[in-house]
């Protein structure tokens, strides 16, 4: 029986769905950030400068054009030449999602803290500063959150973390 053969599935080249009301909203309300404005799936994503982040966030938050009430998620992401911190906002009372990016140095990751615009960043921080040891400065308890002492100095997300070897256990079975 002869094998059909199909052509490589390719990933989406477009957004799965713009929003040009929102991307004109957002194009707006954040001109004086001039910030660079993308697409992430079927998001507006506004890229902006790592000092810019807390007033970007406060005026996400208080503009009531947009009224981004909740932090879906705060994560760290490291690329090979930089560090990626992204904000996955949402508004409960517009129904509209947001994300927001900044880049951040290999060599002096630092961040301000938003906990002062959502109190739910605390613990996302926390995280990001034990496995990826970025600096959320002004962070209200920046102690650690997730690693024991051995960890002080070793970050295990980054990708230049050195993995060892792990021995299978080649013990009895029960």
């Amino acid at each position: 029986m002869e094998e059909k053969k199909h052509p490589p599935k390719k990933g989406p080249e477009e957004p799965a769905l713009k929003d040009p009301e929102m991307e004109g909203l957002v194009s707006e309300a954040f001109s004086s950030f001039h910030p660079q404005i993308s697409y992430s799936v079927d998001e507006v994503v506004l890229t902006i400068n790592p000092e810019q982040v807390v007033e970007a966030c406060r005026l996400a938050k208080e503009d009531e054009r947009l009224q981004f009430d909740y932090l879906r998620c705060l994560s760290v992401v490291d690329y090979e030449e930089h560090f990626q911190v992204v904000y996955h906002l949402y508004s409960t009372t517009k129904g509209h999602n947001m994300v927001i990016k900044t880049q951040l140095s290999k060599d002096a990751p630092e961040v301000p803290s938003i906990t002062g615009v959502w109190r739910g960043a605390d613990w996302h921080e926390r995280e990001g500063a034990d496995l990826f040891g970025v600096t959320f400065t002004g962070h209200p308890n920046p102690k650690e959150l997730l690693l024991f002492d051995e960890f002080k100095g070793v970050y295990p997300m980054r990708k230049d973390y050195p993995f060892v070897e792990i021995d299978e256990w080649q013990g009895e079975r029960w």
